[in-house]
């Protein structure tokens, strides 16, 4: 396990590093770091402009070796976003180190967690929570696999699925109190009496009765967070997502 100064060390090398890097235009802190909210737990998240000029794909697989040899890397991932490249680093010591690569003409803040720390940014559009409509749209859809997965007998596809579909209702519940949707990160900021109404949707067992109980208070859940958006659409929503799940 990592320390705080560990990982706070380390932070400070890869910027020292950066600015040292005359292919890089810019750094800046992502993440918890960036909204001094960080904590034993965070990773660390930087992000990088790449000056125009260069090759994009060269910086980042010159860093990939850095971190490899360097920094005790044993596995990473890429996510792509657009103009950017999330190079998602595991460290022997289980510290996450996310390194985020853009050109120059793409390095700025996508959201809140950004702090410049040397270099220019430019002003981009903010990358929105998903709508309200889209939470809605997959939550049924999560529920039509949930129930051909009690159907077929495909009990971790089932608990998969109804997971999924209770998700959906939580993230709504996120949006409505304007905390993030994403990933859960915002479920833990929720009124206390909003997630004890969720609690009856967790599946306790992959028995085919309690799949089917987790199922019916998932729904229940979904129709509600449903109502806050749009009671129109709730009130045409109710009667298959109740088909659906039993009810």
């Amino acid at each position: 396990m990592f320390s705080p100064g560990e990982r706070e060390s380390l932070r400070q090398t890869l910027l020292s590093t950066a600015r040292r890097d005359n292919r890089i235009s810019g750094a800046a802190l992502t993440g918890s770091a960036a909204i001094h909210r960080e904590d034993t737990w965070s990773d660390i998240d930087l992000a990088f402009g790449v000056t125009d000029g260069f090759d994009v794909s060269q910086v980042i697989a010159d860093w990939t070796v850095l971190m490899y040899e360097d920094y005790g890397a044993v596995h990473h991932m890429d996510i792509a976003a657009g103009a950017v490249l999330y190079r998602v680093f595991l460290l022997a010591n289980t510290l996450q180190v996310d390194l985020a690569f853009s050109p120059a003409r793409s390095f700025g803040a996508l959201g809140p967690s950004f702090q410049l720390v040397f270099g220019a940014s430019q002003e981009l559009p903010v990358v929105s929570w998903p709508s309200s409509n889209e939470l809605i749209g997959i939550g049924w859809l999560y529920a039509l696999h949930a129930r051909s997965s009690i159907a077929r007998n495909r009990v971790w596809q089932a608990e998969y699925m109804i997971s999924g579909f209770r998700n959906q209702a939580l993230a709504l519940a996120c949006v409505r109190h304007g905390v993030s949707p994403n990933q859960g990160r915002g479920i833990d900021s929720l009124p206390t009496e909003i997630t004890a109404g969720f609690v009856g949707s967790l599946v306790c067992s992959l028995d085919e009765a309690e799949l089917k109980r987790a199922f019916r208070s998932s729904g229940e859940a979904i129709i509600v967070e449903v109502n806050f958006v749009d009671v129109d659409l709730a009130n045409r929503l109710a009667k298959p997502l109740r088909e659906l799940t039993g009810v």
